[in-house]
């Protein structure tokens, strides 16, 4: 972008970036998960911070400071590997978010009508009703995003602040439970290694991304070069002792085999209840959780808008999208694309399998997609002088995308999850070759 392409407001200072950050990176989702995995997800979960998170962070400080401005790895993809790599690392990146989007909304409304109690469980089993409230979910969060940062980053830091006393709660939490009863799980911190597990490996990785989305919103950081760094290293500490700890707190109020991936906290939130005769403790539980998804809403929603603006002030897509709305300063084109697409795959990715199914199928192309752009952010690095990050960035991005194609229990029909993730992917891929070939051939002279 030039000098006269539109600016957007530095309104965010450390504090601001570093509580986006959190609230982007840490999803409680991924929570139970780990615990349903086992204890040894502990391990994974500290190699997936060393090996992958902690290399990701030293490569966005870097490339943040190589690169200044509004739209992050798609400017050092561009100026290191081409403009047709920065358009494909884009476009794959920004439809995995609309992947995220749907799977996540599943999981959020399923986790707060359980809390809710047993005489409203029923709801959370229906499907119908679970889409039509997902899809309320997406458009509240983005239609909020549309009237600025300067507003818009209070939902960030509250969502981020939920997330910090949902993760004391349940510690605090378990370590009553334990006091009293002992722990319901032996922690053993050796990974189990089966077919079941492996495709949860790149769940693993996958919760660790998200720092990533504040190098996108450099142009409206104060002092980047000073901030994102600080601010990183902050998010990074924070996200790995956050999961760390609620995983463990979660594996002490229940075994494994009692806390379901979609359920897990509503379970242990009702177990530790009737344990301590604290009624209070599931309603708390739904709402932090509820509040730390509007947060993550918020600031993935806010960060991949700034793609297609920064793509279309290149002339790589319409020019609407490299505008901003004149009353709120915001790229608003691209926010409600995003949530026509996010809507658009919440639907269709239901068809033909289980509830349980569809979900697995979400989380596997969210995670191949989302996946694909950081082989080009860990080659931006390895330019950048930042070489054993890229190396240690790479091996987990490959590891990560090869685990993901593994189906879980859940998956009853494999051929028909196997071939969704197959053709979902070309089918990105492709979009991005022709949306990017009729571009150049309607910006060629005459």
């Amino acid at each position: 972008m030039d000098d006269h392409s539109p600016q957007l407001k530095r309104e965010l200072g450390l504090r601001d970036i570093t509580f986006f950050a959190i609230a982007c990176i840490v999803g409680t989702r991924w929570i139970p998960a780990a615990a349903h995995a086992g204890p040894g997800a502990v391990t994974l979960w500290l190699l997936a911070a060393v090996l992958f998170m902690v290399p990701l962070a030293i490569a966005v400080a870097a490339l943040s400071v190589k690169y200044p401005g509004t739209g992050g790895f798609y400017l050092w993809t561009r100026n290191d590997f081409g403009r047709w790599h920065g358009f494909l690392c884009f476009v794959v990146y920004w439809v995995g978010i609309a992947f995220w989007f749907p799977g996540a909304a599943m999981f959020y409304m399923s986790a707060g009508i359980h809390a809710l109690g047993p005489s409203y469980r029923y709801l959370a089993d229906s499907r119908p009703f679970l889409l039509a409230v997902s899809l309320v979910a997406i458009w509240v969060a983005l239609g909020t995003n549309l009237i600025g940062v300067k507003i818009g980053k209070w939902t960030q830091n509250a969502g981020a602040a939920a997330t910090w006393l949902l993760g004391a709660l349940l510690v605090i939490v378990a370590a009553v439970v334990f006091r009293r009863h002992g722990t319901a799980t032996p922690i053993h911190l050796a990974p189990t290694w089966n077919w079941d597990t492996l495709s949860f490996w790149s769940t693993i990785a996958y919760a660790m991304t998200g720092l990533e989305m504040a190098g996108l919103m450099g142009g409206e950081i104060k002092d980047p070069a000073r901030t994102l760094p600080r601010a990183g290293w902050i998010a990074s500490a924070f996200t790995t002792a956050f999961y760390v700890s609620a995983t463990v707190a979660l594996l002490v109020i229940l075994p494994p085999g009692q806390i379901s991936e979609m359920n897990g906290l509503a379970e242990a939130g009702e177990s530790a209840a009737r344990s301590l005769h604290l009624v209070w403790l599931t309603p708390v539980v739904a709402l932090l959780v509820m509040a730390s998804a509007v947060g993550q809403f918020g600031g993935l929603g806010t960060s991949v808008s700034r793609l297609p603006f920064a793509v279309g002030v290149d002339r790589l897509l319409p020019a609407a999208f490299g505008r901003v709305h004149a009353r709120w300063g915001t790229p608003h084109i691209a926010i409600v694309t995003l949530g026509v697409l996010a809507s658009f795959l919440l639907v269709a990715i239901q068809l033909g399998d289980t509830m349980r199914a569809a979900y697995q199928t979400l989380v596997s192309l969210m995670v191949i997609t989302g996946f694909l752009p950081f082989l080009y952010i860990f080659g931006s690095a390895w330019k950048a002088g930042k070489r054993v990050s890229a190396v240690s960035g790479w091996a987990i991005t490959l590891l990560a995308i090869l685990c993901s194609v593994v189906p879980t229990a859940e998956v009853k029909n494999v051929w028909l999850f196997e071939t969704k993730l197959a053709v979902g992917t070309a089918a990105v891929i492709a979009t991005a070759w022709l949306l990017y070939r009729r571009t150049r051939q309607a910006a060629a002279p005459v």
